[in-house]
């Protein structure tokens, strides 16, 4: 028996299914060839994995759920690139796991705020922004000058980044305790989850330098 749209309509179990196996069937097609673009699944020239710090950094960064108010994703539109540099490219991001695009604008894309103020800016900007920038409706976030890190699981996230295809190495992730003890003597031996967040911060979108 063929059916007519009123059947289908009329047969809510009958029009889940097809609904389901439409949207699955447009899904496949969408996503299952980007598994095979090399722009998509090769890392641009020059990209490295985070430092253990950088990496301490991000964990900060997803945990005061930064990537709620800040993208890091600058789209190819006039606008975005005038104001943020160099539009994002899919090979800069296929160390991050998991991705921290971001889709919400309360403050400014950080896709490319590698380098752009100084580390001073950024301590300040974190213990009070609204010290750098009068107008922020930023959250302070005082605590993270005042807690000291703890980076004794750094070893066990840069190994399960490795088993998803983070070139790191054995030695890097062997040596990583011994790094940040080294960074930590550097910072007279007090390291900060302020100290980690800048770090991971400064080297955002270094990489592909702005074209324009």
């Amino acid at each position: 028996m063929a059916f007519s749209h009123d059947t289908i309509e009329r047969k809510l179990p009958l029009l889940m299914i097809l609904m389901a196996l439409a949207v699955s069937f447009g899904g496949l097609v969408e996503i299952v060839p980007l598994f095979f673009e090399k722009d998509v699944t090769q890392p641009i020239a020059g990209l490295q994995p985070l430092t253990p710090l950088q990496l301490a950094g991000r964990n900060i960064y997803q945990r005061e759920g930064c990537f709620y108010c800040h993208s890091q994703m600058i789209r190819a539109l006039r606008a975005e690139t005038e104001r943020y540099g160099h539009y994002s490219v899919a090979g800069e991001s296929v160390y991050d796991h998991p991705f921290l695009w971001g889709s919400e604008r309360q403050g400014p894309d950080l896709a490319r705020v590698g380098g752009k103020y100084s580390d001073d800016w950024h301590y300040a900007h974190l213990h009070n922004p609204r010290d750098v920038v009068p107008e922020s409706i930023m959250p302070s976030y005082p605590w993270l000058d005042a807690t000291a890190l703890n980076y004794q699981d750094i070893p066990a996230d840069m190994k399960a980044l490795q088993r998803v295809g983070v070139p790191y190495t054995d030695a890097q992730i062997q040596g990583a305790i011994s790094e940040l003890d080294g960074v930590k003597s550097a910072h007279n031996g007090h390291l900060t989850e302020a100290d980690a967040l800048v770090a991971y911060l400064q080297q955002l979108g270094l990489v592909l330098k702005d074209k324009r």
